[in-house]
Formats: structure tokens, sequence, C-alpha cells
């Protein structure tokens, strides 16, 4: 047999004149032509997306990267050590948020502790009552709430999304009004993660236990800026992610108060009491407690110094934005978390401000922040917690979100507020 062997060939073309290409033209909005150097300071100030991870917390967890590596799972020295271990990480959160260990179920971060409270809740729930149970909720909630719930709604469970108030936040009486007989779970945010706008979580919690339905709150958000004992919240579920708090990424925590019926959202496994399989993630947890105690204890601290550059923030706004804007961040109207401004740009004349371009500019100087909105498969879409405020969509298009972190400084804030200026003169 004979084998013929394949052979590209390379054929070559005159090249054309450089005058005959054809110019495309440039974009109204473009990005500034300057470009960063290499040793160019950056400023973060994108730590509600996430914070970096604390030396000294990473030094905790190296030993059960390298030496330590059991399996949580293994009946052997290393697999009972890992378990020892596994099992102080658990005792250490349980502490901070004035829980028993037994209550804390780790996740892979707060999407998955958020899906498990409410997949797991009502599932669980349904199954007991022979037919489906009932989820209130908000539009303004997280993603990783908003979406199963949507989900829910389009599989027939009765779901009740509730409008916030001008503030952002939903009001026990709106609770109270959306509860009905099957009602079990209400899923609230504590802080929420792009205006910062709290919500009263004890006294939502009241009304649930009045009418003994469940609470869950997401309180990713508020971790280590916010005391979060889960008896004086009220609350029955709870969630947390550690690279929120200056902890490693891929962990989380569901509190889940004893009593409370809860079915796995990941099978194949009996780890975390049977609540969630798969193995354990030792050094994460280890990573997390050890982030989340520091976090409580400098909690008092921490919010008084973010206080005091979200001030400072604010008040340069004025002087640095030429044009309209607004503060979707109600500090003086409302409870808000002391790390987070959020503000929105609306169209001048009949022309809107290309939201994308803005924090891609503000990137090419050194400024790294966060849109009000996501980048959905090339298109800019409106931030839903811009657009349940009653944003127009131009407006929310074009938002920035400011989150302050362990490292912000006055500076940092001065040379933002500088950047902005600059780069919506030239955009506008």
């Amino acid at each position: 047999m004979h084998r013929i062997r394949l052979c590209r060939v390379r054929i070559s073309r005159p090249a054309a004149p450089l005058d005959t290409f054809p110019k495309r033209p440039r974009p109204p909005h473009c990005f500034s032509t300057s470009r960063p150097s290499p040793s160019m300071e950056r400023v973060y100030l994108d730590h509600a997306a996430t914070t970096p991870l604390d030396p000294e917390v990473f030094e905790v967890m190296k030993p059960y990267l390298l030496e330590e590596y059991g399996n949580a799972s293994s009946v052997h020295q290393l697999g009972r050590q890992a378990r020892v271990a596994m099992e102080g990480a658990r005792e250490r959160v349980a502490d901070c948020l004035w829980a028993e260990s037994s209550e804390i179920v780790f996740t892979s971060g707060g999407t998955e502790a958020d899906n498990l409270a409410l997949k797991g809740v009502l599932g669980a729930a349904s199954t007991e009552a022979g037919s489906e149970a009932g989820l209130v909720t908000s539009t303004a909630e997280h993603k990783a709430v908003v979406e199963p719930a949507r989900r829910m709604m389009e599989q027939g469970r009765p779901v009740t999304l509730l409008s916030p108030d001008a503030h952002g936040a939903v009001t026990p009486e709106q609770v109270e009004a959306a509860l009905d007989e099957d009602t079990a779970l209400v899923s609230l945010m504590h802080t929420n993660n792009e205006i910062g706008v709290q919500t009263d979580i004890p006294a939502v919690a009241a009304v649930c236990d009045k009418h003994d339905v469940l609470l869950h709150c997401d309180a990713v958000q508020a971790a280590g800026l916010q005391p979060l004992d889960v008896e004086a919240l009220g609350v029955d579920l709870l969630s947390l992610s550690g690279h929120k708090f200056y902890g490693p990424k891929g962990i989380g925590v569901l509190y889940v108060r004893n009593g409370v019926d809860l079915g796995p959202l990941v099978e194949g496994g009996s780890q975390e009491r049977d609540r969630r399989g798969g193995t354990q993630n030792v050094a994460g947890a280890i990573g997390l407690a050890e982030a989340l105690e520091r976090a409580v204890t400098e909690a008092e601290e921490r919010a008084e110094r973010l206080t005091r550059l979200q001030r400072r923030l604010v008040v340069g706004l004025d002087e640095a934005v030429p044009g309209p804007y607004v503060c979707n961040t109600p500090l003086d109207e409302a409870p808000v978390a002391p790390h987070v401004v959020n503000v929105a740009f609306p169209p001048v004349g009949d022309e809107p401000l290309d939201g994308e371009m803005l924090i891609l500019n503000l990137d090419m100087q050194g400024i790294l922040v966060s849109a009000g909105s996501a980048c959905t498969s090339g298109a800019l879409e409106p931030s839903h917690v811009l657009t349940a405020l009653g944003l127009d969509r131009p407006t929310a298009s074009a938002a920035v979100r400011f989150s302050l972190g362990a490292k912000t400084t006055e500076e940092d804030i001065d040379e933002a507020l500088d950047a902005l200026h600059s780069t919506l003169q030239r955009m506008r």
C-alpha cells in the first residue's frame, strides 16, 4: 500500500499597497490614545466583586495544600487529620455567626449557597406538603437568587417577585402582604451588591416568624463589615462567600438553622451531613474561617474607615462629574454599606453614554471599577437592580460601581475622581 503524504502549499501573493485598504471609521466613544505603562499603579476599587487573598490567610492554608493534603473522608491518618482540621474550621465559622457547628454547610461560594437554600428548602417542603411550596423574593436580589426564582416560576412553582422601594430595599410590610398559605420561604439580601442599600432583616424575620415561614438571607456583602449574629438577625439560612472578605475563592458557607429540612443540591456523597456531596475543600474552609475571624474582629474599625472614604468619594463627585449624574447609593436616605457607591450617567441631549467604554477608559488609566451592568454575548445589558429602581435603560447602562477595601486610601479616591472627570469630559 502506498501512503499519500499531504502537504500544505503556501501561495505567495503580492502585497497590496497600504492605501488600498479601506480605513475603518473611529467610533465616537473610543479608548484613550494613551496607554498605561507597565509600572502604572493600579487603583483597585472593585472589592464588591472580589478581594485580594490576605497573605496571612494564605500562610494558614498552605500546609493543607502541600503537606496535610488528605481527603477528609479517608480513614487513614492523613484523612483523619484533614477531617479534624475541617471540623475545626466549621467550629470557628459557627462561633463568628453565633451558631452551632452542626448548622454550618461549606459550599463552593455564595452562588451555590443561595441555590442550595432555595432549592433545598423548597424541594423538601414540597415533598412534605405534597404540593409546590412557594417563594417570596425581590427583583433586586443577586442573580444567584433571581435566576433560580424565575426558573421556578417557569416550572409552575408559586413565586412572588417584590419590587423594591425607591432606595432598593424591601419593607417588612411588603413581605407580609405577599405571604400566603403556599409560602414556605422568603429570600432577601442583607446588603445589595450593586448599590449597597441594606434591608431590615430582623424586622422581616419577625414577620416570617409570625407566619411560620422560613427566611433566607444572602449576607455576602455584609460579612466583615456588619455584625452577623444569626440569632439577632432571626434568619433560618444565611449565605457567605470567602473571597468577599479577603479569604480564598471557591469556598462559601450556608448557615442552616437546626431543624430546617434541607434537601441536597449536589448529590453523590454523604459529606456535609448529606447536605452537599463532594470532596471537601479543607484548605479553603480553613482559609475562610481564618479570614472570617479576622473580619469579625476588625469589622468596626474597617467600617468606620471605609465610611470616611465613601463620604470623600460622594462629596468629590459633584466637582468631578461634568454634567448630570445619578447616585444610586442612598447614603443620607437609608442604611447603606460603607464600601459601595454606585453612580449612573444619563444621556446628555439625545446622546447616551457608552457605559462599557467608560469602564474600559478608566481601566486604561489604572482605575479598576465595575459597571452596573453585565456584558452578555457582546451586548451591554442594563443592571437588573438599577432597572428595578426605575432607571431608564440608557442611564442604567452607563453606571459605575466603586467598591472600597482594606487597602483603599484617600489618594486612591482622589485619583479615581480625577480619572472619572477627564474620561467623562472626553466622552461627552
